[in-house]
């Protein structure tokens, strides 16, 4: 595949999309249609406040209804429209709901996995290409950072573990059927989009637009990598497009852009861009079962892939807050 252009790659190839209603999902299919691709997107409740629903994609796409916890729906997904490549992006993603409620997490993380990869093992004649989304959280607290792929996959809180397991089953179907898959690391990914509120992105452009202080539900200390959407869309794609290539096939991958901010600089970024410096900000210093510090070193991905976001903090948060602005009416 390497040297083929994108759009010669993707044009009619029915690719699989889990997840798509979600921020990631939204962005990942607008690059899909328009590199000419076929998206099936694997859906258990539509949600018309979705960007896919909110631009009309979703007219453009196939729907499969249901779970990804039922092997025989993602089964049926994968045989009868004949997928080619396999984005597996569904998931529980909130750290929060998963340490309140862990066994939801569980069966939509792991078991949600394993049925993807299933049921790609079984039609290895037609699947010909895995992306599974992992996280930054699989490699859970570690004494050294930044992250880099060969370290050990040590999650231990809920939201961690789920991540863990995920990213260890898709290996294992490699290692053991040679299923063709690669895994994608990141970390917090912030994009138009994002509905949950709870999220320090959206939460903050909300509250701000609103006259309003955000809250920061941890100290404010806390380290995070945060990468614009768009970025991550095109990261999938790229490793999609190369998985045919030496080093690639197997193989973890981390996204980032390399530099980590504490919360409170997030915040005070964002502040900046909407020009409201002056509204303060409420620490909670209530975060639970998080993580202090993760930070991700994408020398691999750039390496053997030739990746690099083309967004900085400061153009994605623009673009963010422009979507954000369109959507609350401001």
């Amino acid at each position: 595949m390497e040297g083929v252009a994108m759009s010669e790659f993707w044009r009619g190839r029915r690719v699989l999309v889990t997840g798509g209603t979600g921020m990631i999902g939204s962005w990942l299919v607008k690059e899909l249609l328009q590199e000419k691709a076929m998206p099936v997107l694997l859906i258990h409740d539509a949600d018309p406040q979705s960007e896919l629903y909110r631009s009309k994609d979703v007219d453009k796409c196939c729907i499969v209804n249901g779970a990804l916890e039922d092997y025989w729906t993602v089964e049926r997904a994968v045989n009868e429209h004949e997928i080619a490549t396999v984005i597996h992006l569904g998931a529980q993603t909130i750290v929060g709901t998963a340490y309140r409620s862990p066994l939801p997490t569980f069966e939509a993380n792991i078991r949600g996995t394993y049925n993807v990869m299933e049921a790609c093992r079984v039609h290895a004649k037609v699947v010909k290409e895995v992306v599974v989304a992992s996280s930054d959280k699989a490699y859970g607290t570690q004494k050294q950072l930044p992250y880099t792929e060969e370290m050990s996959l040590i999650g231990r809180q809920p939201y961690e573990v789920s991540k863990s397991c995920a990213d260890l089953i898709a290996q294992s179907y490699f290692h053991t059927y040679q299923t063709p898959v690669a895994i994608a690391r990141c970390g917090n990914i912030y994009g138009g989009g994002d509905l949950n509120w709870n999220r320090i992105v959206p939460g903050t452009i909300r509250s701000l637009l609103q006259k309003e202080q955000p809250e920061i539900r941890s100290d404010g200390g806390y380290v995070r990598d945060y990468i614009f959407v768009k970025d991550i869309a095109r990261a999938y794609m790229q490793l999609a497009e190369q998985l045919a290539n030496d080093g690639v096939r197997g193989e973890a991958f981390n996204f980032s852009t390399e530099s980590p901010l504490t919360v409170l600089e997030l915040v005070r970024s964002i502040q900046k861009s909407l020009k409201m410096e002056d509204v303060g900000v409420r620490i909670l210093n209530q975060a639970e079962g998080e993580i202090h510090s993760q930070s991700l070193s994408a020398g691999k991905a750039k390496k053997i892939l030739g990746w690099s976001a083309n967004f900085d903090l400061h153009r994605g948060l623009n673009e963010t807050i422009d979507w954000y602005k369109a959507f609350l009416d401001f």
